[in-house]
């Protein structure tokens, strides 16, 4: 008698069409359909006869992160069929950053979700994922991952950037930087809709190291794309030849049987975060590694991140954290630059999507040449990694800051705490002439967590008051247990874990409590005694979030914190097997 285990087995060697029949109860006459409705699409037997390679449509009229998406597919195609595939792309959920409400966070799981089960769903021998705007890579990635086939992923590439009264300017850090201007009275309402025109010159993701920059390099680091996949902008034919290269790369990777637990191993979580912190990217970057990892049954191990920064200066030259955009650590020669700077400090036998590991790609890269994008080891553009982790009362599962983009003299700091309850108290508030504020206060924001918000939003990079603003105030310390856009900058302390909505210690901070912040001890501590904290949690209550009915009441059933990648509980791995970075 032959078992369920030995059936699945059996299904899983089948290929191409034959894979993952539906089911009749005749397995022929399952076949037989699926042939003769896709036959009515002009197929003829020999197409059918070749491996199928999935390819992710995330093009949509609201995503102009993804406006490439036609172009990018073609080539795709074309590079499946000149290995001899057969490409089938297929539309998925796409999510864009500023257009989905409340936030794109809340919706990266559910579209991991569809990623992962029209992976299950239908037949593919391997699956091209094409994603680019901040929250659909690691969505990819995430489906991917937990749906277990050979997978590639493709970046759609950043946006070019613009000219504003001859200074070159990009989404969007400059969108922040121009928009602070505006609120501090240093430009018009005219000048404003000007520069509005040029910080998005083209289709394409931000030009700087936000968050859709960071998971781009992050998946090369991963090895998840084919080399020089992370830095090509949208609009060069660059791009386009790496979408072709990756078309032929996903025939190869399914008839080696390349799977994806091959690739995402332990390793190539630790190449990823000693990226991340060279790059000086997103702080998103962790909570997305997270996740990612999480569905491989592997934890981030947040204090080994922390060390590892001690030993890995940030090195590109990148708007926030320095000067540059995109397109010029592409000229630079994009990732493969940086790796051969990070060599000593990489695990060179992790496996890429090429077959090959990733020492032997940085060997077999093109030699250097003169750039100064991607700074020398003993010329950094910060000499620590860009994230620092604190732990202290007021985050007992641990808090991180991104202190390449903070002021050096803020981070060593003990102020009076001015709170806002949830982001419409800060709405209300944080303009009135009658706030009482200082520069030297610290401002806290609370309930924007995962289940607070919901969804995490990138709030915590909390406007400087008005007041302050046109004082000349540039910067001041801000803590939440939200998110922050990796296009911003500030001393600001973010992902405060628990959040305040299930309870943490962050619910119970009163206006004029002092907070201390060392980023040198890596503290953020709370400067109230533990039994005055017990009597507020007792007198206050939390009563966490819920919801009736929908996808909302699944978030906030299921939706973990912050260190374990704000994924739904039972999207991980059954069985978690390790930690990464190895200490």
């Amino acid at each position: 008698m032959t078992s369920n285990i030995d059936k699945e087995k059996k299904q899983s060697t089948e290929s191409g069409l034959r894979k993952g029949l539906t089911s009749y109860g005749d397995k022929g006459f399952s076949l037989f359909l699926r042939k003769a409705f896709i036959k009515g699409a002009g197929y003829t037997n020999s197409a059918l006869d070749r491996p199928v390679i999935g390819i992710i449509n995330t093009g949509s009229a609201y995503n102009p992160c993804h406006g490439n998406m036609p172009q990018l597919i073609e080539a795709v195609k074309r590079g499946v069929m000149l290995a001899g595939g057969l490409p089938m792309d297929f539309p998925t959920i796409s999510i864009h950053e500023s257009f989905a409400a409340p936030t794109s966070m809340y919706l990266r799981n559910l579209m991991s979700m569809d990623t992962e089960e029209m992976l299950r769903a239908q037949p593919m021998d391997a699956v091209v994922m094409i994603g680019g705007c901040d929250k659909t890579v690691p969505a990819q990635m995430m489906g991917a991952a937990s749906a277990g086939l050979p997978a590639i992923q493709l970046i759609t590439g950043s946006m070019l950037t613009g000219s504003h009264r001859s200074e070159r300017v990009g989404a969007c850090t400059d969108c922040r930087r121009y928009w602070g201007k505006f609120r501090a009275g240093e430009i018009d309402e005219v000048e404003k809709d000007e520069v509005n025109d040029q910080l998005v010159a083209s289709v394409g993701t931000c030009s700087v190291m936000g968050t859709a920059s960071t998971m781009a390099c992050i998946s090369e680091a991963l090895g998840m794309t084919v080399p020089g996949g992370a830095t090509p902008p949208a609009v060069t034919a660059d791009r386009i030849r790496i979408a072709e290269e990756t078309g032929t790369r996903a025939v190869q990777m399914a008839k080696d049987g390349l799977t994806i637990d091959k690739v995402l191993t332990a390793d190539a979580f630790e190449n990823a975060m000693r990226v991340l912190l060279a790059i000086g990217g997103s702080t998103n970057g962790i909570v997305h590694l997270a996740a990612i990892a999480g569905r491989m049954g592997l934890e981030i191990d947040l204090d080994a991140l922390d060390k590892m920064g001690d030993e890995t200066p940030v090195l590109v030259d990148l708007k926030p954290s320095g000067d540059h955009y995109m397109e010029n650590f592409h000229d630079a020669g994009g990732i493969t630059t940086l790796l051969r700077e990070l060599k000593p400090l990489l695990k060179l036998d992790a496996m890429t999507v090429t077959g090959r590991t990733l020492g032997e790609e940085i060997d077999a890269a093109p030699p250097s040449f003169k750039q100064d994008v991607v700074r020398k080891f003993d010329n950094p553009i910060y000499p620590r990694g860009s994230i620092a982790v604190l732990h202290g009362n007021l985050a007992p599962g641990a808090a991180i800051i991104k202190q390449s983009a903070a002021n050096e003299k803020l981070m060593e700091h003990e102020g009076r705490a001015v709170v806002f309850e949830n982001s419409e108290d800060l709405a209300n508030r944080i303009d009135s002439p009658d706030l009482d504020v200082t520069a030297d206060d610290i401002l806290v924001l609370k309930n924007i967590g995962p289940k607070g918000a919901p969804g995490m939003p990138e709030a915590g990079y909390i406007p400087i008051p008005m007041k302050l603003a046109r004082a000349g105030v540039k910067d001041i310390v801000r803590i939440s247990d939200g998110r922050m856009s990796g296009t911003a900058f500030g001393t600001i302390v973010l992902h405060v874990t628990p959040e305040a909505a299930v309870g943490g210690p962050l619910a119970f901070v009163h206006n004029g409590d002092r907070i201390r912040l060392s980023v040198k001890n890596r503290e953020i501590s709370l400067l109230v005694s533990d039994e005055e904290l017990a009597k507020r949690a007792k007198e206050n209550p939390v009563i966490e979030p819920t919801a009736e009915r929908g996808y909302l009441k699944l978030f906030l059933d299921t939706v973990t914190q912050a260190d374990k990648g704000v994924d739904f509980d039972f999207l991980r791995a059954v069985k978690i097997v390790g930690k990464t970075p190895k200490r």
